[in-house]
């Protein structure tokens, strides 16, 4: 079944929207919000109003890189949750008004879902390689980190997951705590190059079965920095590429441990990352690396792709438009995970 989707994605600081045709990715456009750096993190109000300033530009520029008119869309994606709410409303409000005056479908999206689907995303003439179901998949973002099993694109089990904070969120609170500037993640995984990722070592959760804890992790993160400014104030900065590269090494660690022994207990071999995360390039290698030694097929999105973008809500739109799982304009946003039904 053919189809053109145009995708909007809002829940949180990026403003974004993509068209897909025919399950191929035409134009995917983000609005990136520069605002919230001198915060320390996102605001929700300013993320809002900078949705509501954005949204229409991002989505003119989509359509036209991808050719089309907004006549030819035939059904319209959107993130419902999870994120913030602010800023769920205004790209669902979008959406809805967008899927009125055009007369097409509107679709609901989980955001996490679409990260995962992110895999499958390509453009027209692209030879790429798409993960078998059933396939697991290690979902690591800012705000979840959690293990999938997808047994077809809308159908997912989760097997694991964080009883505390993400390990996207454990990379941005070490990185504040050594006085990096928001968002920190990224600058963590480019000073890890230039250190020594035994230089310390950094507590790891040991919890039974496949669930992630890391609040232990950054707190000893926070203890172990604390002592050692006691004695020299100047030691994060004559050591941060050790810290960076040590607690990048600890957090990595904690997530393969568990993505082993799930491949391990489910047999499945076809073996997928996704999220904000997974743009980690240390992750990233250790994954690749551990597919080699366990004869895994692996999956990870292009970078572009990883974060928070609207081509993975399009892609996730457009299997949701085959099955016809289309919803109505009563549906609201929500904020949390364990909210989606």
């Amino acid at each position: 079944m053919k189809g053109i989707i145009l995708g909007i994605e809002s829940s949180c600081d990026d403003t974004s929207a993509a068209v897909i045709e025919d399950g191929f990715l035409l134009a995917n456009k983000i609005a990136n919000q520069q605002v919230h750096r001198e915060f320390g993190g996102v605001v929700p109000e300013l993320a809002s109003r900078a949705h509501q300033q954005n949204i229409i530009p991002v989505v003119e520029s989509a359509l036209y890189e991808a050719g089309k008119k907004p006549g030819d869309i035939d059904a319209i994606a959107y993130t419902r949750g999870p994120g913030l709410m602010g800023a769920l409303l205004v790209g669902s409000s979008f959406a809805k008004g967008l899927s009125l005056a055009l007369d097409v479908p509107l679709i609901d999206v989980n955001h996490l879902q679409a990260h995962i689907l992110s895999v499958f995303l390509r453009r027209k003439d692209e030879e790429k390689a798409m993960p078998q179901f059933p396939f697991l998949c290690l979902l690591v973002s800012g705000g979840h980190t959690q293990l999938v099993i997808m047994k077809d694109h809308l159908s997912m089990e989760i097997i694991g997951q964080t009883i505390d904070d993400a390990a996207g969120e454990a990379f941005d609170k070490c990185a504040k705590i050594m006085g990096l500037p928001y968002p920190g993640g990224p600058l963590i995984d480019k000073l890890a190059a230039e250190g020594n990722p035994n230089a310390y070592n950094f507590a790891r959760a040991a919890l039974k079965g496949l669930d992630f804890s890391f609040s232990g992790l950054k707190t000893s993160f926070l203890y172990f920095l604390r002592d050692r400014v006691r004695e020299d104030e100047h030691f994060t900065e004559h050591h941060k590429a050790d810290l960076c590269a040590s607690v990048q090494h600890a957090i990595i660690d904690s997530l393969t441990r568990k993505l082993v022994k799930a491949a391990r207990e489910t047999g499945i071999s076809e073996i997928a990352i996704a999220g904000g995360v997974s743009a980690n390039s240390g992750l990233r290698n250790a994954v690749y690396k551990l597919g080699k030694q366990k004869n895994w097929q692996v999956y990870i999105p292009e970078i572009s792709y990883a974060t928070d973008n609207a081509a993975m809500i399009a892609i996730t739109g457009y299997f949701k438009f085959l099955e016809g799982s289309f919803s109505s304009q009563h549906v609201t946003p929500v904020a949390r995970f364990d909210q989606l039904d």
